[in-house]
């Protein structure tokens, strides 16, 4: 589904998303065909739903956006550092 189609399906809500099809150019990643795996009130209820989610399957390309946005495109970081769990 496209970014357009979302917005007029879930207007003014938070969507959580899984990326289909998306590439990446100077370090922007642009979605151009998603999944929407819920659709919330609030931000909070959202990156719960994306934290569950991400627990699960973590390999899974998974982004949580708001509806009012006109476009989807990620800057990505790098992350360097050591993930220790506890």
């Amino acid at each position: 589904m496209k970014w357009g189609e979302i917005t007029k399906l879930y207007p003014s809500r938070f969507v959580l998303v899984e990326a289909i099809k998306a590439s990446s150019n100077n370090r922007v990643r642009y979605l151009e065909d998603m999944a929407v795996i819920q659709d919330y009130n609030n931000s909070q209820e959202a990156w719960s739903g994306y934290k569950k989610l991400h627990k699960l399957h973590p390999n899974r390309e998974l982004y949580v956006f708001h509806t009012s946005r006109t476009d989807v495109e990620v800057v990505e970081e790098l992350f360097s550092g050591v993930r220790q769990r506890i």
